[in-house]
């Protein structure tokens, strides 16, 4: 399984994914983003889904960029050129694969801005190869295992939080599917865009790096509870008192 988290914030996007690859019983490590800088060409893509039809439809994305990279002036044209490559891969492996017991799964976020688009841009790209765009109403998107994580960002992420916090609620939505899955792990890369900069930057975390982070965190949760008022249960234990009294 994957975790993989693009946010879109009026000052820029944040993405954060893990590295863990399982494959029945043996674990590794590889990385799920892939960075693609240029003169005001500024794009990112994270992948969740069989790493063999990943790495097969990026390898061909890489290709299309090499030989097309300068007629892409919007972000939206790449993001229609990965989905041709999916679809591709799609057409060249899906048959093998049915036959082999397994599913054509490939899913993308695809983010950065090139030298038209009026702003910083969102994308998430379905195997199907169409893909939707991430407005202000919800800023975030989640690919590969987005249950645990997904509460933290609807409660405290808005479309007008800063990068600094978004990059904060990003790790404790990573943080909470890392304690309750044991297929999303460290290390984790970022990568941070601020808009009209066309600029990524990279940085790779250990687990050493942010351990303290996610105690610190499950600290202030747990005193956080201890202060929740109490009088809302009045009733319930009354009716407990009641019974024992009978």
């Amino acid at each position: 399984m994957t975790y993989c988290l693009g946010i879109k914030v009026a000052s820029g996007l944040v993405a954060i994914a893990d590295t863990r690859l399982t494959s029945g019983t043996e674990v590794s490590t590889n990385k799920k983003v892939s960075v693609y800088q240029s003169d005001k060409h500024s794009i990112f893509v994270m992948t969740s889904g069989l790493r063999s039809v990943r790495d097969k439809a990026i390898t061909y994305f890489k290709e299309v960029l090499e030989e097309r990279d300068t007629s892409f002036d919007k972000l939206y044209k790449a993001v229609n050129a990965l989905g041709q490559q999916v679809r591709r891969v799609a057409d060249e492996d899906r048959y093998a694969l049915n036959n082999a017991g397994l599913v054509f799964n490939l899913f993308a976020i695809v983010g950065g801005q090139l030298e038209h688009d009026s702003e910083h841009k969102l994308f998430l790209l379905y195997p199907e190869g169409n893909w939707v765009e991430v407005g202000d109403g919800s800023p975030f998107i989640i690919i590969g295992n987005s249950g645990y994580g997904k509460p933290l960002l609807y409660r405290s992420l808005k479309f007008d939080s800063s990068m600094q916090d978004a990059l904060k609620i990003g790790f404790l939505s990573f943080d909470s599917t890392r304690v309750s899955s044991n297929d999303v792990d460290y290390p984790i890369d970022v990568v941070m865009y601020e808009k009209d900069s066309f600029q990524l930057v990279e940085h790779r975390f250990e687990k050493d790096d942010l351990d303290y982070v996610g105690k610190q965190w499950s600290a202030l949760l747990s005193n956080s509870v201890q202060k929740l008022s109490l009088e809302w249960m009045d009733p319930v234990f009354g009716k407990m008192g009641e019974t024992t009294k009978a």
